[in-house]
């Protein structure tokens, strides 16, 4: 049986501090762990980090025309006045400026940022105030995801077009609910009340909101799949391929020397680390040559599209601001606030880092709603959040160096300034954008589920919990869009905010699971906490090194450039700098066996749970 090189390195997570060297591989393995943290040490050379970057960029432009086609196509009949290329530029761009932020003073995690289902949602319940009543009436389901499924756009380039005043109308409305949520989003992130609340997110609150994340796309899968089932169970079958059976395979052709210091040659997971963009290549080409083009064709056109162009405000015309729009952007800050602190958490863990401290949750929502502010004045209707999908990528290949999070940052921005090379995106399959979003949501899946084990979950609380959660999460949504027209207070405003918000799946998986969690009494060990630590993922962190969590800690400290700049912030935004001891929840002393739920003290010591010795 041959050998693995000795010199096989792994990659860890999004510090540009460390240095490359090779880590000894233990004498009695042969081959690296399929569960190890890829083939490199520290930020990888700048030609693998730009391939690194490039997958992200597919992975993020699945979202962006999965979102946008699905808003243009629920858009009354008419046409849009501006070639919907112009949209996508828009998107990146707004995109590579917020994921640059992120990175650089944000919650300095490797985050994506893209637009999501949490400001697609609000968006689709905002337009649909416009369609005619037949199309809105609970019997018509079939015939709107006939239509959805379809995937067609008409472009009208005359000014004399029917429905055309309708279409820029219900545009301007939707990126005015953009820049809402956005403000509304940074006013959040500034007071620092979200990440306060993050600290009483414990492994029963987190969880089902990854579980419900992971599951809350498989419609918009589904619906891409369907165009071509072969492309999707073809792209599907090689990434499982390359990252699962061939991840563990060393490629000696091109070894790179890790140091200028070092005399060994380190070779590389290829397979694994381009898990992504392998086979997106391979299947592009293979369905380039079958003739099977399943593209939406109208996106693709290049009939009015600039080569290089300068996104501005005020582009097409201002955002519209409706108290309409005011309730759906109320409903998507709430939603896209959810969204990240759950994707914060996620990154964290995948990264093996300790969960986010709560400076760093507000710098990061107060960046995210800053780049939802630029893209709606640039005329997106979609707005930037922490990508899912992109932090699914980060656990598929293994791999979440800072530096290359910067590059997708830089990319996106190129994009952004070209809208003939942002349409090139477009020319992708849609099974391939599907598969993508497929295996990618799945390691969010999965990671969910897998963090169900830091709580007792024979316990009948928790059990309650964590089912009721989920499937709530999933029932309402469902529920409501089979009845749309059910939900009416007269008020057409309220009916938007409130029918957003039930449309939710992760908005309502971690209220319902913060209530519950913070409500239902049970013991700190029950739920999975631990004694005096930050609760989020405690039992991982506990057997942590100090050495390991202090340098896992400066992960999420400012720049040292901005670092001199706290002692004359305001004290009211003192909430946005690390405090000189972060001891998370250590002002609260140790915890009683007894103790029981946060917001219900005095009742759970009325009625305490008897242990498992006593109950047996």
């Amino acid at each position: 049986m041959s050998q693995s090189p000795p010199n096989a390195i792994q990659l860890q997570s999004a510090g540009s501090q460390s240095t490359l060297a090779p880590l000894p591989r233990p004498p009695d393995v042969q081959n690296p762990p399929s569960h190890s943290w890829a083939s490199l040490c520290g930020p990888p050379p700048w030609g693998l980090s730009c391939l690194l970057a490039l997958q992200h960029i597919l992975v993020l432009a699945s979202l962006l025309c999965t979102s946008h086609l699905l808003l243009l196509q629920s858009l009354p009949a008419g046409g849009l006045s501006f070639s919907p290329a112009q949209l996508l530029a828009s998107s990146l761009f707004a995109c590579g400026v917020s994921t640059s932020l992120q990175t650089w003073m944000g919650s300095r995690l490797p985050l994506v940022q893209a637009p999501s289902l949490q400001f697609l949602i609000p968006a689709l319940v905002l337009t649909s105030q416009k369609l005619p009543l037949a199309l809105r009436t609970p019997g018509n389901c079939e015939h709107r995801a006939k239509a959805q499924a379809s995937l067609v756009l008409r472009l009208c380039g005359r000014p004399g077009c029917h429905g055309l005043e309708l279409w820029n109308t219900s545009i301007r409305e939707v990126s005015g609910a953009v820049v809402i949520s956005g403000l509304l989003q940074a006013t959040l992130g500034l007071l620092g009340g979200p990440g306060h609340l993050f600290l009483r997110c414990g492994p029963l609150v987190l969880a089902p909101s990854l579980v419900v994340a992971g599951l809350s796309v498989y419609r918009e899968v589904a619906l891409l799949c369907f165009t071509h089932w072969g492309l999707a169970s073809l792209l599907i079958v090689l990434m499982v391929v390359c990252s699962q059976h061939l991840g563990s395979c060393l490629l000696p052709p091109r070894p790179w020397r890790p140091a200028s210091t070092s005399s060994t040659h380190t070779h590389i997971l290829a397979f694994r680390l381009l898990s992504v963009l392998i086979p997106v290549a391979c299947v592009w080409i293979v369905s380039a040559l079958l003739g099977l083009s399943i593209i939406p064709g109208e996106l693709s056109a290049p009939t009015k599209t600039p080569w290089f162009w300068l996104p501005h405000p005020a582009e097409w015309d201002w955002p519209l601001l409706t108290p309409r729009a005011l309730a759906a952007g109320i409903s998507m800050a709430l939603a896209a606030s959810t969204s990240s602190l759950g994707c914060y958490a996620l990154c964290g863990q995948l990264l093996h880092l300790p969960s986010p401290p709560p400076h760093a949750c507000s710098r990061g929502l107060s960046l995210e709603g800053l780049g939802s502010v630029l893209a709606g004045l640039l005329g997106s209707p979609m707005g930037t959040a922490s990508s899912f999908p992109n932090v699914g990528t980060v656990g598929l290949l293994q791999a979440g160096p800072r530096r290359v999070a910067y590059l997708v940052g830089l990319f996106c921005v190129a994009l952004g300034l070209s809208p003939r090379l942002a349409q090139f995106l477009t020319t992708i399959p849609l099974p391939v954008l599907g598969g993508v979003l497929g295996v990618t949501q799945a390691v969010v899946l999965s990671t969910g589920f897998s963090s169900f084990h830091l709580a007792d979950i024979d316990s009948g609380r928790n059990v309650f919990i964590v089912g009721f959660s989920i499937f709530t999460a999933l029932l309402l949504p469902r529920w409501f869009r089979e009845a749309p027209v059910l939900l009416s207070t007269g008020w057409s405003p309220l009916d938007v905010l409130l029918h957003s918000l039930l449309t939710e799946p992760i908005f309502l998986a971690g209220l319902l699971g913060f209530l519950l969690e913070n409500t239902i009494p049970g013991t700190r060990l029950e739920r999975g906490l631990g004694q005096g630590l930050p609760p989020p993922f405690t039992a991982r962190e506990a057997p942590m090194p100090q050495k390991s969590k202090e340098r896992a800690d400066q992960e999420y400290e400012l720049p040292f450039s901005i670092q001199n700049l706290c002692p004359c912030i305001h004290q009211h935004l003192r909430c946005l700098c690390p405090l000189p001891q972060d001891s998370g929840n250590e002002e609260r002393g140790p915890s009683e066996p007894g103790e029981t739920a946060d917001l219900l003290p005095d009742f759970g010591d009325q009625c305490p749970q008897p242990s498992r010795g006593e109950s047996q």
